[in-house]
């Protein structure tokens, strides 16, 4: 059975991956960057389009196809009832950054032990195979993540120990960070094509205030999102009163 990790393990692993973190939105930013975390930017772009689908659905529209280019950009196809209220456009829109913030954040979480750290595994890595033949519609989609998928229920299937931790607690961090993939994206009005709107430019037409504000606030809640599943997977865990006087 693997050691139970120590506070001061538990800070470090917080400092290393928070230096991912930024580390990774930094190469984001850059041609070579974007080449050298290619997986990434690829499971960035499904989580981000995967949040504009699974919205749809529960909006009531039909989810059609997930599309991700050779590029790592993409976009969701889905038809929306005509009935709908003008809300649920805004709605759609916001879920595609927000909700891999939420979902990177359950995946920290999970990995405070080592059933809820498997469990995370294995359902993110069915899940990213049975989107696959659900939901997208590319050549590129259709290699990169079965891939990403196999390899992660690889993972889950492992001896349990520190290595699962981490790899949950990265993949947590790369889900939060994925909406900063394109750092401009939530401040621009244009979206994949020319004749889209980005996420923001969407939520603004229909819930007024400008585009950045929208940017902004997504923003704000995306790190908050992300430091408080930090705090509380790297939470001290202080040893009780009954064992602390053993140890006297």
């Amino acid at each position: 059975m693997a050691s139970r990790p120590t506070y001061a393990n538990h800070k470090q692993r917080a400092i290393v991956l928070a230096m991912i973190a930024v580390a990774s939105i930094a190469a984001w930013q850059t041609q070579i960057g974007s080449l050298l975390l290619y997986p990434f930017t690829i499971l960035a772009t499904w989580f981000l389009e995967m949040g504009h689908g699974l919205a749809a659905v529960i909006v009531g529209a039909s989810f059609e196809h997930l599309v991700i280019y050779p590029s790592g950009s993409g976009y969701a196809q889905y038809l929306l009832p005509r009935d709908r209220i003008g809300f649920a456009d805004a709605y759609i829109a916001a879920c595609g950054p927000l909700r891999p913030a939420a979902a990177g954040s359950l995946l920290i979480l999970s990995s405070r032990t080592a059933k809820g750290t498997r469990i995370a595994l294995l359902l993110l890595g069915t899940f990213l195979l049975l989107s696959t033949v659900v939901w997208v519609g590319s050549v590129t989609g259709w290699i990169i993540l079965p891939a990403l998928g196999l390899a992660i229920l690889a993972i889950a299937l492992q001896e349990a120990g520190r290595f699962q931790q981490f790899i949950i607690q990265l993949l947590g961090v790369q889900a939060c960070i994925s909406v900063w993939s394109q750092f401009d994206y939530l401040f621009s009005t244009g979206g994949v094509s020319p004749a889209a709107q980005s996420d923001t430019a969407a939520i603004a037409e229909i819930l007024f205030l400008p585009n950045w504000f929208w940017g902004a606030l997504i923003s704000a809640a995306t790190v908050l999102m992300f430091l408080w599943s930090f705090s509380v997977a790297f939470r001290e865990e202080r040893p009780s009163r009954s064992r602390a006087a053993l140890k006297l």
